[in-house]
This record gives structure tokens, C-alpha cells and sequence, in this order.
């Protein structure tokens, strides 16, 4: 429930196209990692909603950079949360619980501070070299 994952972070609420259809409370995720029905994704036209929001925002006055805004807009009432274990997420940015870590089925280095930059976080070098 952090602020710093709602929609408003991420959209151009002044703009009517985005003020008018989503929520700016609504909860982001980490478009990092997804399973997806590829059936419900025919059925729902979702290439299509992508394409549709790409070419809005040709002028850049949706959002201004990055693949997490087109893909908040998307799948925007589309999403099903995944348990957490299935995706540790925070190993470029904070501390994560070593047990999440060990049980996780996908660990998502994201944030500032990824293991493969000078300025990776020290104790997640070993968790990212190993493969």
C-alpha cells in the first residue's frame, strides 16, 4: 500500500484522457514480471489497447518515459496479484527478508542499486553472479 506504486506516480493526471479513466490511487506493480493468459489476451485484444496508448502518447503528455506507464494503462482492472513468493521484489533498493529470498521463485533486482552496477547493493552480488 506504498504511495510510490500508485498510478498518479507514474501518469499525467492533468491530461483528460488519463484523469477521466483511471484511477489515481489504482495500484501499480512491477511490470517486470508477469504471467499472462494468452488466451484472455486474444479475447481482451490487449496488443491492440497497448498500440491504442503508445500512439496517445506520441507527444510524450500521457507519461514521459518507460514501459511500466503503457503497461499500467493496459492492463489497467486486468490484473490478478501473484502470491509473493512468487516474485521477491526490492533486491535493488532496500533490505528483503533472506527467507523471501530463499523461497522465491523469481527474484526481481529492481531499483537503483542493481548487483551488476558499482553500485550494487553488496549483499545481492552473490544472488546475481551465480547465474
Amino acid at each position: 500500500m506504498e504511495t510510490f506504486h500508485r498510478y498518479h506516480k507514474y501518469l499525467n493526471y492533468s491530461h483528460p484522457l488519463i484523469r477521466e479513466h483511471f484511477d489515481p490511487d489504482a495500484c501499480g506493480w512491477a511490470f517486470g514480471m508477469n504471467v499472462f493468459d494468452l488466451v484472455e489476451w486474444r479475447k481482451r485484444n490487449v496488443t491492440n489497447i497497448y498500440h491504442y496508448w503508445q500512439e496517445r502518447n506520441v507527444d510524450r503528455t500521457l507519461w514521459k518515459l518507460g514501459t511500466l506507464p503503457p503497461g499500467l494503462l493496459t492492463f489497467y482492472g486486468l490484473t490478478q496479484p501473484l502470491e509473493p513468493s512468487w516474485h521477491v521484489l526490492g533486491l535493488g533498493y532496500t533490505n528483503v527478508d533472506p527467507h523471501l529470498i530463499e523461497k522465491g521463485a523469481v527474484l526481481h533486482f529492481n531499483g537503483n542499486s542493481k548487483p551488476w552496477l558499482k553500485i550494487g547493493m553488496e549483499k545481492y552480488k552473490s544472488l546475481w553472479e551465480r547465474f
